[in-house]
């Protein structure tokens, strides 16, 4: 047997003014035929875990393509475009093929196609058949939509939030596959759309509210005939309708059963919708509240989330360390040209920089102080350890490090960089557990690798494209009506068909 391998992943913020191009994907990752064995096979990737799951399943492992680009604005229509020629043009060239197994996101937005997953998977079943098999894993901040669904066979979303369990999930889409292949399951999907935002803040599935509806979901997969459930939480800065919850059950050639768990789980999401509603906490209110305490303190600046789309370069947390002189203190900021600036005067030179809020003002202005140019580095590092997202070789681009004389180090990055390693640091001789504040720009996501180190991590709320109010944020093209947004919504789980 012979199965394909195929991943388009990307996630769009609608809210993010600059769009995302081909060139993003090229930056990032942009593999066709055998190169996504040569870059993937050994990962912790969704991919990865397709390669082993079917290896050790005696199947044959097809690569066809696979592209990522970091998270950002929508893509457009000419990238999008672009991908798909190369990704059909690849399967085309793989056949003949027995199955396919897809790594989507689910919340891709492109001019072109507002339901960029629903769109390219359904491209996929259209040309593949419908008696093909195709499972697909999903990032578990997809927007699902009937489209994605329709598509496909069977979706197996993450479960952790931050993502550490990809590789799993790989495996267990290989698993099932294979099952299917041999005639022993028949999977028989069923999903529900409860009309609920869960805010971004809320959305470690480690801790309620999440994870008792983690468990419940768990408990459900040892019922007799279900072969999956999943959550998926939904990514709220994608302005498109199918923005929001939702929640998948694969069963055993069992409809109404698959109908029956994936309502059930749907309505405990719907009776916690009060406990998915933000709890912010000002700039000022953190720091005054963390006063004399000893670090390092994590504070995650949710308003410029990278790995949500925004432009890491936000310095709200940054001028209020500043103006505070609270120590030793750590901030990332994306400034290529800062960075450009403090490599024409060399390391060991006091210069006076503005850093940072290069993007816009909705992020904050740039911060003008005097800094000592410590360092230079190539921006390259490597992170061996299960990380959200699975990245593995990293490249932030050309990287100064600066600080001020009241304690702020400054990374000056020439590239957006989650903050999903601590390799970032150390790469750059820098130990996380020096400082008494580290800012890192994400909500859940950096929780893996700051975690550790960190005394306790604080979510703060600062403005920007990411950010936890969502008041802050003009929709227009969502669901209406929609909790919270519209607090008196009323939602009942559908009749099966």
């Amino acid at each position: 047997m012979r199965v394909g391998i195929v991943a388009l992943l990307h996630e769009s913020n609608t809210f993010v003014a600059q769009p995302t191009s081909l060139e993003h994907f090229q930056q990032d990752l942009l593999l066709r035929g055998d190169e996504v064995r040569a870059m993937l096979v050994d990962t912790r990737h969704e991919i990865g875990g397709f390669f082993s799951g079917l290896e050790r399943a005696g199947i044959e492992p097809v690569s066809i393509f696979a592209a990522r680009a970091i998270p950002h604005g929508a893509v457009t229509g000419e990238a999008f475009a672009a991908l798909f020629e190369m990704m059909f043009g690849e399967l085309t060239r793989a056949a003949p093929l027995d199955a396919i197994l897809a790594a989507a996101h689910g919340a891709m937005v492109s001019h072109s196609a507002a339901d960029a997953d629903g769109h390219w998977l359904g491209e996929l079943r259209r040309r593949v058949g419908p008696q093909m098999p195709i499972v697909a894993t999903l990032d578990a901040h997809a927007n699902l939509s009937p489209a994605i669904v329709a598509a496909c066979d069977a979706l197996i979303p993450y479960r952790t939030n931050p993502h550490l369990d990809q590789y799993e999930r790989g495996l267990e889409a290989a698993a099932l596959l294979h099952r299917t292949l041999r005639g022993e399951v028949r999977p028989t999907m069923a999903a529900a759309f409860p009309p609920l935002a869960i805010n971004i803040e809320r959305q470690l599935t480690s801790e309620p509210p999440c994870r008792p509806l983690y468990e419940q979901a768990a408990a459900m997969r040892e019922r007799p005939g279900v072969l999956s459930t999943g959550i998926l939480l939904g990514y709220p800065y994608a302005d498109v309708v199918e923005m929001g919850s939702a929640v998948v059950a694969v069963t055993d050639n069992n409809k109404q059963l698959a109908h029956s768990l994936a309502n059930e789980l749907a309505a405990s999401l719907w009776q916690q919708r009060n406990e998915f509603l933000a709890r912010l906490i000002s700039v000022d209110e953190v720091l005054d509240q963390v006063g004399s305490e000893p670090g390092p303190i994590g504070l995650l600046d949710m308003g410029d989330n990278v790995g949500g789309g925004s432009p890491g370069d936000g310095t709200h947390l940054a001028h209020a360390i500043h103006e505070r002189r609270i120590g030793r203190s750590f901030v990332c900021l994306c400034d290529p040209e800062a960075v450009q600036q403090a490599a024409e005067r060399g390391p060991g030179a006091r210069v006076r920089m503005a850093v940072g809020g290069k993007s816009d003002r909705q992020h904050g202005e740039p911060l003008e102080a005097e800094f000592t140019i410590e360092g230079f580095f190539d921006g390259k590092f490597v992170e061996r350890e299960t990380r959200h997202g699975a990245l593995t070789h990293c490249d932030q681009g050309a990287t100064a490090i600066v600080h001020s004389d009241d304690g702020l180090a400054v990374m000056l990055t020439s590239r957006r960089m989650p903050p999903f390693s601590l390799g970032q640091l150390t790469s750059c001789g820098l130990n996380a557990a020096s400082f008494r504040i580290l800012v890192a720009k994400g909500v859940h996501a950096p929780v893996a690798a700051y975690g550790p180190v960190c005394r306790r991590l604080i979510r703060v709320d600062t403005r920007g494209v990411t950010t936890a109010d969502l008041s802050r944020l003009s929709y227009r093209r969502r669901r209406r009506p929609m909790f919270p947004f519209e607090p008196q919504t009323t939602w009942r789980p559908m009749a099966a068909d």
